[in-house]
């Protein structure tokens, strides 16, 4: 039986926040894993063994063809006689996981077009890292920003980060506008997730443990600048506008889904009860959110047909699984296949990529449905409506 989600009553309807995404950047590492490479480096270090071999044989079906990776599978942290030790993964992510993230915010930025003092928040978020200060510092600091800029730092939401940390900075969005004041946020997201493989592997090696999060995780950094409307400039340009959002818990889930921490980094808890548990509950999360929305609550299109999905590509049965229960076809969620299948899934990093890849594929549907699952299991919906509904010309952030 699936968990009930609390919904908390009927749907209010809202004004709109006035809120825009002015730019997105998109920063992958050079390198990448594939499953054969994958099944080399556990051949290397350890035995055959029954959830070994069952692991490898998932890796052969999960639908990536590469996983961007900080490095292959002759990296030397890859190859000690030991995984490494959470104080070793976190100078990695502090120098590789800092690097991509300034990438990232540096294309953001420049799509956006403004200064870097007219910044007036950053939200980041991060599931592989726990520096304090945390990482978000450092990457402003390298960017050149004011380091006393208004921080924000997500830790605990997994997957669902990126869409937690835009509603985050929505919220504060609308506490400046409540003010009179601009808000221009740069949100954040990065994930360094390869190092840790040698640590999953181990697992599987010493507990005979199934443990498919080591066939799933890539490397990624992302970033948007999103905007409030007040006080814009003659240069910005609006590339979408955020209309509403929603975050709900399916209760009693927390064991299903999540990263636990351990002295050789994090592990992975991902259930086969995942895929059926979001899937049961994504319709009403989406129905809910539209009637609160009047531009759409009024509207006769408004099935989960008639929009395009920025789904995060958790794994291909969350994927299928979500098209299975709102009717949708591929097409619908050709970004989150596209992405997981070139890139696999960078955790909270993931969903700007997709959302990234949606807006260079060209024309669309007028509105897009984000949608993400993290830990608790939280779910997370936004709705945004396309403002240039034609081929993108910006170039984007190229995120292959």
């Amino acid at each position: 039986m699936t968990p009930p989600v609390d919904f908390g009553g009927e749907p209010t309807k809202v004004e709109s926040p006035n809120l825009f995404i002015h730019g997105i950047g998109v920063e992958y590492p050079p390198h990448t894993i594939t499953p054969n490479a994958l099944e080399t480096l556990a051949r290397r270090h350890y035995p055959s063994s029954p959830a070994m071999d069952k692991v490898l044989m998932i890796n052969q079906f999960t639908g990536i063809e590469t996983r961007s990776s900080i490095g292959n599978i002759e990296h030397p942290l890859a190859n000690r006689e030991t995984p490494p030790s959470i104080a070793e993964l976190c100078d990695i992510f502090l120098d590789e996981g800092v690097k991509l993230s300034v990438g990232a915010c540096k294309k953001a930025l420049a799509e956006w077009g403004g200064d870097l003092s007219s910044i007036t928040h950053v939200v980041a978020t991060t599931c592989t890292n726990s520096a304090n200060p945390g990482f978000d510092h450092f990457v402003v600091k390298a960017l050149g920003m004011n380091t006393s800029v208004e921080k924000v730092l997500l830790h605990g939401v997994g997957c669902s980060g990126g869409l937690a940390a835009l509603r985050t900075a929505s919220n504060i969005a609308l506490g400046s506008s409540f003010r009179r004041k601009p808000a221009r946020i740069l949100v954040l997201a990065c994930e360094i997730s390869t190092p840790l493989v040698r640590s999953e592997l181990e697992s599987i090696h010493k507990n005979e443990e199934v443990r498919i999060g080591v066939t799933l995780f890539s490397d990624c950094a992302s970033a948007v600048v999103l905007g409030n409307g007040v006080d814009m400039g003659g240069f910005e340009e609006n590339r979408l506008e955020l209309l509403g959002w929603d975050h709900h818990i399916i209760d009693n889930t927390e064991k299903e889904l999540g990263f636990d921490v351990d002295p050789h980094g994090w592990k992975v808890v991902l259930t086969m009860e995942v895929p059926n548990l979001t899937a049961a509950v994504v319709k009403t999360t989406f129905e809910r959110l539209v009637e609160s929305i009047p531009e759409l609550s009024d509207s006769v299109n408004k099935s989960p047909s008639d929009f395009d999905w920025a789904l995060h590509p958790g794994g291909s049965t969350i994927i299928t699984g979500v098209e299975q229960a709102m009717g949708l076809t591929p097409d619908h969620l050709r970004a989150s296949y596209q992405t997981y299948m070139s890139h696999g899934n960078s955790s909270s990093a993931t969903f700007f990529s997709v959302l990234d890849r949606l807006l260079q594929m060209g024309p669309g549907k007028d509105h897009i449905v984000g949608c993400a699952f993290g830990p608790g299991i939280a779910v997370e919906t936004m709705v945004f409506k396309r403002l240039h509904n034609q081929t993108d010309s910006s170039g984007g952030s190229s995120p292959d």
